[in-house]
């Protein structure tokens, strides 16, 4: 990567969510669904924010997006602080940062050909005024996404479920976003239609150079796609490497058991599952010390009441844990 300020920067990132009771309606607790995130991602680069359901990748997504307000930390956008713009100014935020949602049926309207779903964001930025332009430039979203031009006439229900998340994407494009989210944004459809839509983004980063936060729990398609992985726990960051280190050398206990319950396509091959213990403690009151302390198999005293930070396991690799790794696989306390 260049030596430029990051597309995105993310420092120490909270959403905390209060939660009401009582007589007097007050607030009696809160679920810490984001605890201090950080992370940056580079123009043209896609960076997987990866966990179990409930981890709180989701929520940051859309904090970024200002669908949540942030409880705390920095969010910038090219060099632009955006976590507290006020509501009037966040309409250039909004062509510049662009999202794919999850089901693809539930966000396009129904009622809306695909004509209007697409000349909607070009009209409302200004970008193409209306008549034969802004036809023109509905269907070329269309080639884009390789779906036939005179579809544009149909509505949404008309459509599969893979075709409509090539609409999305579409709309996501039409407003020429630098940074696309996209928030589980195949885990609907079939593993086939999964492939064709991966290949779709890759295609069209290489062609546009947006970058892409992808959020996702599924470690295969991640595999495929991304550039760095971020993996998170109970809200909190708890490994980022490239791509490449983290599947082969993942350091983290957590990352190392998502990474054994990803199938292998030969069944002859042999992997050691790793399999985890107990339930995922509630946000609303997340163990003390090391989150994963309560499920992790290497758990040592200093897990139960010292936090461990981000540190540096090797280039460009970091990890939130109180264990060094030796030759031969072993895991072992850190010193100090």
């Amino acid at each position: 990567m260049t030596s430029e300020r990051p597309l995105l920067e993310v420092n120490g990132l909270k959403k905390h969510f209060p939660i009401f009771g009582g007589i007097l309606g007050q607030e009696t607790a809160k679920v810490y669904a984001v605890d201090g995130v950080s992370f940056t991602i580079d123009r043209g680069e896609t960076l997987s924010l990866v966990g179990e359901s409930g981890c709180g990748k989701s929520t940051v997504g859309k904090s970024i997006l200002r669908l949540y307000p942030v409880t705390d930390g920095e969010v910038y956008l090219a060099g632009d602080r955006i976590d507290n713009l006020p509501a009037g100014r966040l309409r250039p935020l909004r062509r510049r940062v662009q999202v794919v949602f999850q089901d693809p049926f539930s966000s396009l309207n129904p009622r809306m050909k695909v004509r209007d779903i697409l000349a909607e964001p070009l009209i409302n930025f200004g970008i193409v005024r209306g008549g034969r332009a802004l036809t023109e430039r509905v269907e070329l979203l269309m080639d884009k996404v390789q779906l036939p031009r005179d579809a544009i006439g149909r509505f949404p229900h008309e459509f599969s479920g893979g075709q409509r998340q090539r609409i999305g994407i579409a709309r996501a494009l039409a407003p020429g976003a630098d940074l696309i989210i996209c928030d589980e944004a195949v885990s609907a459809l079939d593993v086939s239609v999964k492939a064709q839509i991966i290949n779709l983004l890759v295609d069209l980063q290489d062609e546009f150079g947006m970058a892409l936060l992808f959020i996702s729990h599924d470690l295969a398609i991640v595999e495929h796609l991304t550039h760095r992985v971020a993996v998170m726990y109970l809200g909190k960051i708890v490994e980022l490497a490239d791509r490449r280190t983290l599947f082969a050398k993942s350091h983290h206990p957590y990352t190392r058991a998502l990474l054994s319950a990803v199938p292998v396509p030969d069944p002859t091959a042999k992997r050691q599952r790793i399999i985890l213990t107990g339930d995922v403690p509630s946000p609303i009151n997340p163990p003390s010390g090391c989150r994963f302390h309560t499920r992790c198999p290497f758990v040592f005293d200093r897990c139960r009441v010292e936090e461990p930070l981000l540190r540096s396991v090797g280039e460009g690799h970091v990890s939130a844990c109180h264990l060094d790794h030796v030759p031969g696989g072993q895991v072992v306390p850190m010193a100090g």
